[in-house]
């Protein structure tokens, strides 16, 4: 009988243990809505105050799942959804629109703990193309999948489609306008000279996105991205959002970036990549990192934008080169720190 009762009590200390163990682990979670030229005259304090909360939203449905003892993965696509849902971001149903009028929305999603990625581009009739993303991620032999193609595997998976109509909102309307006319006189001034006229464009049509980096208490990393893409873009343009490496990245043991702004020079710098292999390589705490290249080497080409970063140990970095960045972050016992602006 003792030996019995030895057994019980032994096997009671081992689960306590391993249970005081987990929860004694750090777990943090950080979200952003974008970066870009938002000025605070440009926001009313009632709009201001529907982003903040949709903002903390997010960041809460996120922190729910970790404080269960949830998986990053989890947490992140938790939180991406919300913000898919809400017409005040560029992504889901507030995705903008392509010169020619419809929407083409593009995701991707990382985890850290086996360094499998996920990405959808170029998907029209995708409620969610976060949750598509990390179906192509779990449930195919693929990285990417484009367009139509990636809409027939989401019918595999049992997915609905939505009408492309579902992502018009009269907002996104009045900037495609705006973006195309500014294009098409543009164009006529110079000959037509595509590019040219693309880049007088504002930045703020050409980006916007949410995504989401995460670290749960067993230690996994978890990034992922979401993105209507480009103002008025055209021929099938695809930005960073769902290229892993540029948008979106986590590795374990690193860190788990998701990246925000001018898509091209993100795809070509590497953002997020080259952001991880300062903190791996040369041993740069996150803050470091993330600042040096966001504001110096991203400066430097001409780049705009931002990311959100976190290493292992629940560390976050959140740095920005426009004049603002919605975010908001919540690490392990505290309250949502939701912020706009550099200093609030």
């Amino acid at each position: 009988m003792n030996k019995l009762y030895f057994t019980i009590a032994l096997c009671l200390s081992l689960t306590l243990n391993t249970s005081f163990a987990k929860d004694d682990k750090p777990f943090a979670i950080a979200i952003h809505g974008g970066a870009g030229t938002i000025s605070a005259a440009s926001l009313s304090p009632e709009q201001e105050k529907v982003i903040r909360d949709k903002l903390k939203q997010a960041i809460d449905a996120g922190y729910k799942v970790l404080n269960k003892g949830g998986d990053s993965l989890d947490a992140v696509q938790a939180a991406i959804n919300i913000l898919e849902n809400s017409p005040l971001f560029n992504a889901g149903v507030g995705a903008v629109y392509t010169f020619d009028g419809g929407h083409e929305l593009d995701a991707s999603v990382m985890d850290g703990s086996t360094m499998n990625a996920g990405a959808v581009a170029g998907v029209k009739h995708i409620k969610n193309p976060i949750d598509l993303a990390r179906k192509v991620m779990e449930k195919s032999p693929h990285v990417m999948l484009y367009g139509q193609g990636a809409e027939e595997f989401a019918l595999t998976q049992q997915f609905s489609l939505v009408a492309n109509s579902h992502f018009d909102t009269p907002l996104r309307y009045a900037q495609l306008l705006d973006a195309k006319a500014s294009i098409i006189e543009a164009e006529r001034a110079n000959g037509g000279d595509y590019q040219a006229s693309v880049e007088l464009l504002p930045d703020n049509y050409k980006y916007g996105t949410v995504g989401a980096v995460a670290l749960d208490k067993q230690g996994n990393l978890a990034a992922g991205t979401s993105t209507g893409g480009m103002t008025a873009k055209r021929f099938g343009r695809i930005g960073d959002a769902p290229v892993i490496g540029a948008g979106t990245y986590a590795e374990n043991g690193v860190c788990a970036i998701s990246a925000t702004g001018h898509g091209e020079y993100f795809i070509r710098y590497q953002v997020a990549g080259d952001i991880c292999a300062k903190v791996k390589y040369q041993q740069l705490s996150i803050i470091q990192a993330a600042d040096e290249v966001i504001n110096q080497r991203l400066v430097s080409a001409g780049g705009t934008g931002g990311v959100i970063a976190i290493d292992q140990r629940g560390n976050i970095a959140t740095p920005f080169n426009t004049e603002g960045m919605y975010r908001a972050t919540r690490s392990k016992g505290q309250a949502a720190t939701i912020m706009i602006w550099h200093d609030k």
